[in-house]
Order: C-alpha cells, then sequence, then structure tokens
C-alpha cells in the first residue's frame, strides 16, 4: 500500500485517473489480494474512490476540498501548537531544531533537489512543532491531513513551477521555529496561518493555470 500511496502523493497517477488491478499487480509485481486490500485501505484514507461493482479511481481534487483540508489542518495545528508550547521541554526544543536544520540543508536551486525528500523533511519539521508528551493521537490526524494537503502539491504545481519557485519558503519556517522555541503562542499561530495561506494561494494559481491550460489544449 505505501507504494501505491507514495505514487499517488508524487503525482504518478492522475486526480480521477481508473486504477486497472491487473495493470497495478504487473507494476507493482504483487498479487491481486495484496493490491485490493491496499485499494480498499486507500479508499478509506480519501487517496482512492472506490465504487462498488465498476472498481477504483484515484481521488479528484478541488479547490473547495483544499481550503476544508487547509481550514481542518490550521485548527487542530493551533490546538497542538499552544499545547506544545505550554508542555515542550528540552528535548521537545532540540527536535524541533535538528528538523529544521535537515530541511534547511536542502536547496531549491540545486540541481540534485529532491523533492521527495524535502517533502518528508517538511512534514518532519512541522510535525516536530506539536511533538510533545500526550500529543501522539492530534499528531497522527494533523500527519494525516498533511498527506491529503501535499496531494494537492504534487498535482497541481510539480509540472507547473520550478523547484526554486514552489519550495523556497522565504525565511517562513525560521520565524514559525523562532516564535515556537520563544513560546510566543499567538506570533507561531498566526505564521503558521499565514504559511498555509501561502501554499493555498500557490495550489489556487496552480488550479487556474492547469484548468485554462486543458481547456486551450
Amino acid at each position: 500500500m505505501y507504494q501505491i500511496r507514495h505514487d499517488i502523493l508524487c503525482g504518478e497517477f492522475e486526480a480521477g485517473q481508473k486504477l486497472i488491478l491487473s495493470e497495478l499487480k504487473e507494476r507493482y509485481q504483487v498479487g491481486g489480494t495484496p493490491v485490493r486490500e491496499a485499494m480498499v485501505q486507500l479508499s478509506w484514507q480519501k487517496y482512492v474512490t472506490m465504487k462498488p461493482q465498476k472498481g477504483f479511481w484515484v481521488a479528484k481534487v478541488s479547490l473547495d476540498e483544499l481550503r476544508g483540508i487547509l481550514k481542518t489542518r490550521l485548527a487542530l495545528g493551533h490546538v497542538a501548537l499552544q499545547d506544545a508550547i505550554k508542555k515542550g521541554d528540552e528535548a521537545w526544543e532540540l527536535q524541533i531544531l535538528t528538523a529544521f536544520h535537515k530541511l534547511n540543508r536542502l536547496n531549491p536551486e540545486s540541481a540534485l533537489f529532491d523533492y521527495d525528500e524535502w517533502e518528508w523533511r517538511h512534514k518532519e519539521f512541522h510535525l516536530s512543532l506539536i511533538s510533545c508528551e500526550g500529543s501522539e493521537f492530534i499528531r497522527d490526524m494533523i500527519s494525516h491531513i498533511y498527506d491529503q494537503q501535499e496531494r494537492y502539491r504534487h498535482f497541481l504545481l510539480n509540472a507547473r513551477l520550478s523547484p526554486e519557485k514552489q519550495y523556497h519558503d522565504n525565511g517562513e519556517h525560521e520565524a514559525l521555529m523562532k516564535a515556537v522555541l520563544a513560546r510566543n503562542v499567538e506570533l507561531a499561530c498566526q505564521l503558521l496561518q499565514e504559511h498555509s495561506e501561502r501554499l493555498y494561494s500557490l495550489l489556487e494559481a496552480g488550479t487556474i493555470v492547469k484548468s485554462v491550460t486543458a481547456f486551450t489544449e
């Protein structure tokens, strides 16, 4: 299941594309039962749409759904961030610093830039901000919502924007890290919201470009 989910997130399959089980078996070199089980699990997680007696499709995308995903992530994120800032200890602070350092080492302007690696480090940074004692449940929820959000990034932006335009953060992660470590709840929540709004603006523009391109081709 992991590899299929990864390929959906990375845009190997188009949104709305029908997934043929026989082709998936050949692609991933597995039997029919594991593929069907993976499809069912992915449908529970909203990566795939299942239609009884008809088959499976990659879940479609829409700006309304994206807005809902980001609103949910922010609502949960603000609660989790406030709790982490209140409870976080020295180990939590070190975890944040380490995650930021790893993320910051990747240069989107490099010819060797690996956006899969960036994606993993980016997720780890954001999760590190809320990973305090007792945060496991809400952390898992935010992790799942984050994956849904990133599916939009891959589908709408990877073919439209160069990595340096898509992945440069203009110092946003560093500012967020400093606000969290300074235990400034109000500023940290504000910066997290602005960070998410910037992504929505990029994805909204990507949707418009994609729609116009499809109409003119």
